[in-house]
């Protein structure tokens, strides 16, 4: 069995190759385009892609191909109508980043509750010339008490609720958009919006979830209220988020996903210098415990597949 990695350096440790492996190959990155992957995969039986597209133009150039692992939980990268067309089989590694996103959302809470950027950043340059023993700003603001909206019932979801009524935090589960029954445990969509000091996304990228907060959405926020996506960019409509930071409507934003990633230089996000908005490189999911997981989760894959018996299967 011949196996690609399309991009390898997704993960910061190489992955240990299975003994019944006949070749791998690691490609560090692949480039966006259906020709490079292709060209990538050469006679490859399986491959492993984080973020590398499989579509149908590239099952087509690969005829080889019958096992897709995604070293991700979420699978939109993948055309999973072609492969099933085409008799290939796609595994994910579900549930891996639960510890690891569930600790990075809380802390996200932390630091935008608490103004933790602004007392770091321009609390600090104020303090020398302060008149008091202290600089104030920007709020500081309780955890505890304070209502935790999550879109996404999944593992990693579950855990921020876990963590977070363990802080004393009241936690709701939203109901999906335009839902016409509330399920039990659930509250609707909209409740959800107008409850909220906090929403915090954890649910795949669908075509129903596409755009899930946009203006409309953001709208029916309380004022002041803040909102953290740790899942896909375009889970939220970027510019309209942008607009409701400047605006003052939304009390904070923490991203660690965009819409496009990496993003350009000029991405007008990150040439928003505020104190209450929170950008990091997709990295959440990436704490010690979580890089074992996905490594053992991906090598079960394998193995799984190689054995008839292929597991974690979404097509």
């Amino acid at each position: 069995m011949q196996i690609v990695f399309l991009d390898s350096d997704t993960i910061p440790s190489p992955l240990p190759v299975p003994s019944w492996a006949t070749k791998w190959t690691n490609c560090p990155a692949t480039a966006p385009s259906a020709q490079a992957t292709i060209q990538a995969l050469g006679s490859a039986e399986i491959c492993i892609t984080n973020k590398v597209k499989i579509t149908a133009d590239v099952l087509a150039g690969a005829p080889n191909l019958k096992f897709v692992c995604v070293a991700a939980t979420g699978y939109d990268c993948i055309d999973l109508n072609a492969c099933r067309a085409r008799g290939v089989v796609v595994s994910n590694v579900p549930g891996y980043s639960r510890q690891s996103v569930g600790e990075g959302v809380i802390g996200f809470i932390f630091a935008l509750r608490r103004g933790l950027y602004f007392y770091q950043t321009e609390g600090r340059h104020q303090w020398p010339t302060s008149s008091h023993f202290c600089v104030h700003g920007a709020p500081v603001l309780n955890i505890r008490g304070a209502t935790l909206g999550i879109f996404g019932k999944g593992a990693i979801g579950t855990e921020v609720a876990t963590l977070a009524q363990a802080l004393g935090m009241n936690v709701l589960f939203g109901e999906h958009r335009g839902a016409n029954v509330v399920r039990p445990g659930y509250v609707a969509f909209e409740e959800l919006l107008a409850q909220s000091d906090v929403i915090t996304l954890h649910c795949p990228l669908t075509p129903d979830t596409r755009g899930l907060i946009g203006a409309k959405e953001l709208a029916q926020m309380k004022p002041g209220a803040m909102l953290i996506n740790t899942a896909r960019g375009p889970l939220i409509d970027e510019t309209a988020v942008g607009d409701a930071l400047l605006s003052g409507h939304l009390g904070g934003v923490a991203l660690d996903v965009l819409a496009s990633e990496p993003p350009a230089a000029e991405h007008p996000l990150l040439q928003m210098h505020l104190a209450n908005l929170i950008i990091t490189p997709h990295i959440t999911w990436a704490n010690e415990d979580g890089m074992s997981r996905l490594t053992q989760g991906i090598l079960g894959n394998l193995n799984a597949f190689v054995q008839g018996k292929p597991i974690n299967v979404v097509s």
